[in-house]
């Protein structure tokens, strides 16, 4: 008697998918013009029914979650990544046996499974697993398995120099592991930056040495010291990417550079400068697809409640103070992300813009033809809007025109550099703009700086010392119940005892109090005395509230909040 094959739509009736669901894949399907199981795949039924039909279907083993850990890192090494991406297959790790045990999205996989054995030279055990956790995995294990910048470059040394080539965003800088040696090592350097979380990478040339360094979480830590022969091709190879002149050395250059690694899009900011042995090049990282949220910013709830409040006034401006580096655009970009609905109109003027906004409608500025924050600001005045962003706020005129922007009836954000909170007020009247204006303007300012996050792998209680606590204006008492943390390191945090960052925040309402003394034209230490008595907390006081709560630790607030005090 014949035996009947069952269908993969009867496979996965039984499964508990209905009728019509499969029929709205069918029908996909022949619009497409693609197989029933690409469209099963693509489709949003669940990929875990799916796996198992296809295994009721051809008798292959499932594994529905891939423990990531489990991967074989030096099997993986072994295969181009377009190669796994492509047919689907991922090699996850040996058997008793000595047998590859290799996952693959669906039975049409298993012509790969010969290609793979003989890639590896073993035997291979072909196991299902559902296409979105095959995917994870693939781009995950590939991240890991990328090499550092000093194996590379100990790899390369003997290896001839090459400068060749050219990288588009639908290339993986992990893709192919038989680039030349220069290629090499600058993608090695880019895909390990972003693993270490670095948000610069520095090459340096030197007299006797070339050297490159990270700045992780706002340091700087030296990474690999490659041969200063090579410090040409290097900077010639990244001009490549970026699209900037490599014959012209003498004068500054700016480019952009956009990759893909392991899936992942992301920008870098290229900037070239001559100096006396060479060309000094510094890559600025942003990467796309960044989440913007207030939650996210590490903020009290106190004040994180009244930040909300402003941000949602008709007009006014609201001003964040700090240094370059202290997270100003974060939670600039944060607060438009809250705000931002299909009945506001916001705008912004950015130099540069670092990261892409959705709804809202973003300016470069350009020195060049003298289209400077000022005449941006002026021109988008007439583009109806209720919100502007304004990059920074560096001169007179863009001051004028945000002071009038706001009393006209729009809410304006912008930056400004000065140390602390009551700094702003003295700095805008500095710049020429009258008190009873700022005074009358100006609805809160919010300084901040960011601290780096204790590693909690590592982190360990002590009791810190008198001399200590008496720097940070604090008693024993003070300590009454609290337990504080000091950074150890471990291999999580890359030996420095610090993984991420958080802000600490002063926030400054201006009240009528405040408006009295910017009209009387007080200094910045006489507010800020005033606005302290008014219950405004410091950024030290924000930054002691974060060691008591187990996210950083007093030497790092102290670091970070050297020209502020109790």
């Amino acid at each position: 008697m014949a035996i009947r094959r069952r269908s993969l739509d009867e496979v996965l009736q039984d499964r508990g998918l209905s009728a019509d669901g499969l029929a709205d894949v069918r029908k996909q399907a022949e619009k497409s013009g693609i197989s029933m199981l690409d469209s099963v795949q693509r489709s949003e039924l669940s990929q875990i029914a799916v796996t198992r039909a296809l295994a009721d279907l051809t008798g292959l083993p499932v594994i529905e979650e891939i423990d990531l850990e489990a991967i074989d890192i030096e099997l993986v090494r072994r295969i181009p990544l377009g190669l796994a991406r492509e047919q689907q297959i991922l090699p996850l790790w040996l058997d008793a046996k000595g047998r590859v045990v290799a996952g693959i999205a669906s039975p049409a996989c298993l012509p790969s499974a010969d290609d793979l054995r003989v890639v590896l030279g073993r035997p291979v055990d072909p196991v299902l697993v559902p296409a979105n956790v095959l995917k994870d995995a693939i781009n995950k294990s590939f991240d890991r398995a990328a090499r550092s910048a000093s194996a590379v470059m100990s790899e390369i040394e003997e290896e001839q120099d090459d400068i060749s080539g050219d990288l588009s965003l639908e290339e993986d800088i992990l893709d192919d592991p038989n680039q030349a040696p220069i290629i090499r090592f600058v993608n090695t350097l880019l895909t390990q930056a972003i693993k270490d979380r670095a948000s610069d990478i520095h090459i340096e040339p030197f007299e006797k040495e070339l050297l490159v360094r990270f700045r992780i979480d706002g340091v700087l830590y030296e990474i690999v010291k490659p041969p200063p022969r090579l410090q040409a091709s290097i900077v010639s190879r990244i001009k490549i990417m970026a699209g900037l002149n490599i014959a012209e050395k003498r004068i500054p250059q700016d480019g952009r550079i956009r990759i893909r690694m392991a899936g992942r899009e992301v920008d870098l900011r290229v900037s070239t400068l001559p100096v006396r042995y060479g060309e000094r090049v510094v890559m600025r990282i942003l990467e796309k697809g960044q989440v913007f949220s207030l939650n996210g910013i590490g903020m009290s709830q106190e004040n994180l409640d009244i930040f909300r409040e402003y941000i949602t006034r008709p007009h006014g401006i609201i001003l964040v103070t700090g240094p370059t580096g202290s997270g100003k655009t974060t939670s600039l970009y944060s607060a438009l992300a809250e705000i931002n609905s299909p009945d506001l109109n916001i705008l912004t003027i950015e130099d540069p813009i670092e990261y892409e906004l959705r709804g809202i409608g973003q300016t470069q500025v350009n020195h060049k033809i003298n289209l400077s924050f000022a005449n941006v600001l002026r021109a988008h005045l007439r583009q109806d809007p209720d919100v502007i962003l304004v990059g920074e706020t560096r001169d007179k005129e863009t001051a004028d025109n945000a002071v009038q922007a706001s009393l006209t009836g729009h809410l304006v954000f912008s930056t400004l550099h000065t140390n602390d909170a009551p700094g702003a007020f003295p700095r805008l009247t500095d710049m020429g703009v009258e008190p009873f204006l700022v005074a009358s303007s100006l609805l809160m300012i919010l300084a901040q700086r960011l601290v780096r996050r204790i590693c909690s792998d590592c982190k360990q209680a002590y009791e810190p010392l008198d001399g200590e606590l008496a720097d940070l204006g604090l008693t024993r008492a003070d300590l009454e119940g609290r337990v504080v943390y000091k950074a150890v390191g471990c291999e999580t945090c890359l030996k420095t005892g610090y993984k991420g960052r958080t802000g600490i925040y002063s926030l400054l309402e201006v009240t009528d109090v405040i408006r009295d003394a910017v009209m009387k034209e007080s200094d910045g230490a006489t507010i800020k005395k005033v606005a302290v008595a008014n219950g405004m907390k410091t950024l030290r006081d924000d930054g002691i509230r974060k060691v008591f709560e187990g996210d950083t630790t007093f030497e790092e607030v102290m670091r970070v909040t050297s020209e502020d005090s109790r």
